[in-house]
């Protein structure tokens, strides 16, 4: 006997509504003559719209300020004086402004809050990340959260050496994309110093929920890769993102 499966009901009339159902990447976008349909052009015009805007939100401390709730919040910059110079050298944006001068606390994490390329990402969804991950972190001496404009990944390496930390967090939107433009990563770096290399860290990414990883699944993973690069005395290459303990 055979069977027949009945065809999966789409009121569109669009056949491939069911593939682009199953995921936000860009599939089964069809075509019009030799073109994409208006529809298909008129969504990635849209998608690419709002990532130029998430560069180019100002940065609004604040604001995250406010929903962090009264925790002890400390504010750099990097190098880079403006926008247009945070963008056409990256460089500056990998280390303090001048002078800067931050206070030893001797702390075992570090925490840095920074705008990247997507300061939207942070004000979305810093403040309950830094909360889930707060109550995760029993018996760690956390630093004053540092808030951090015109900042990339690396500016956590300066930071977490003058505070004198033993593990930096940086909390940042690097490069948005077309289907999320405000979904931050957690970048975790033991033992900070300048020069880290890229490869010496662990990235948890995709934090925003309903679409990505819960605040309380990310912050399970931080805390978890924590504990494992306190264990080794490394990060990045050398500790493995695997298994129950990093993935629960």
């Amino acid at each position: 006997m055979s069977l027949t499966l009945a065809p999966v009901p789409d009121d569109t009339g669009d056949p491939w509504q069911v593939q682009r159902r199953a995921t936000r990447a860009r599939v089964a976008l069809g075509r019009a003559g030799d073109s994409l349909p208006t529809a298909r052009e008129l969504e990635f015009r849209t998608a690419h719209a709002a990532a130029r805007d998430a560069v180019h939100t100002p940065f609004d401390a604040s604001l995250v300020r406010e929903g962090l709730g009264g925790l002890d919040v400390l504010e750099v910059r990097s190098a880079a004086e403006g926008r247009a110079s945070y963008l056409q050298r990256p460089d500056l944006g990998r280390r303090l402004a001048e002078g800067t001068q931050l206070p030893r606390v001797a702390a075992d994490l570090a925490i840095v809050v920074a705008d990247g390329l997507s300061p939207l990402a942070v004000h979305r969804h810093a403040a309950p990340t830094l909360r889930a991950l707060l109550e995760r972190l029993d018996g760690w001496v956390v630093a004053p959260v540092v808030l951090a404009t015109q900042a990339r990944v690396a500016l956590g390496d300066h930071v977490g050496h003058q505070l004198v930390a033993r593990a930096v967090l940086v909390l940042i939107r690097e490069r948005p994309g077309l289907s999320s433009a405000a979904a931050p990563g957690a970048y975790l770096t033991w033992d900070p110093r300048p020069g880290r290399a890229d490869s010496e860290r662990n990235c948890v990414s995709n934090v925003r929920p309903p679409n990505g990883q819960s605040y309380a699944q990310a912050a399970s993973t931080v805390v978890a890769l924590l504990a494992a690069a306190r264990e080794l005395g490394a990060s990045g290459i050398a500790l493995k993102d695997e298994g129950p303990a990093l993935s629960s």
